[in-house]
């Protein structure tokens, strides 16, 4: 009776050639395309340069977005601090909520 992993050798010899093969020659070949340069890294700055304003020019509420401060909301909008909390007397500026709507006018 013959060993059952001699029927199996042949084409697993046959497979690890082949790949050797491969490996070795296919950096010799100059058909491949070009390598793809990777995509520029983005700082957290620069992402939230990017994303939409939440506000308009004449917009008179703004949606607290995750870690927005008062102070940040304000130099955002272009109104000032003190008017902020004129406006909006329930707010408390230790703890905003996201998705909480700030009077700007």
């Amino acid at each position: 009776m013959k060993a059952r992993w001699r029927t199996f050798a042949a084409p697993a010899a046959f497979l690890l050639a082949t790949t050797i093969a491969i490996a070795l020659v296919r950096p010799l070949v100059r058909n491949d395309p070009p390598a793809r340069t990777p995509a520029p890294r983005v700082t957290t700055q620069q992402a939230e340069k990017a994303k939409p304003a939440p506000w308009r020019e004449a917009a008179r509420v703004y949606t607290v977005r995750a870690g927005d401060t008062l102070a940040s909301i304000a130099s955002r909008t272009g109104v000032s601090l003190t008017r902020l909390l004129a406006l909006n007397p329930e707010v408390r500026p230790t703890s905003l909520f996201i998705g909480q709507r700030i009077n700007l006018r």
